[in-house]
């Protein structure tokens, strides 16, 4: 499920006038969404790291590292 597939799953609260006041998701949907936009952040700074011409560790190598180091992630 993609980002515009799970915002339209997104209901909304409306007050007596009928304006907008809330959006209610499902759960499982914000956290869905929730790691879709980490991944795209954690995307981003690897681009901007690579352009810097640092060296990169995907995160999932690098959370591993860390909790070989004790480091809680």
């Amino acid at each position: 499920m993609n980002a515009v597939e799970m915002l339209q799953t997104a209901e909304f609260v409306v007050d007596a006038r009928g304006n907008k006041r809330a959006v209610l998701l499902d759960y499982q949907v914000w956290e869905k969404l929730l790691a879709l936009l980490e991944d795209w952040e954690d995307a981003e700074e690897i681009r901007r790291l690579r352009e810097a011409g640092e060296e990169s560790v995907p995160w999932e190598q690098a959370k591993a590292e860390l909790r070989a180091e004790g480091v809680d992630v």
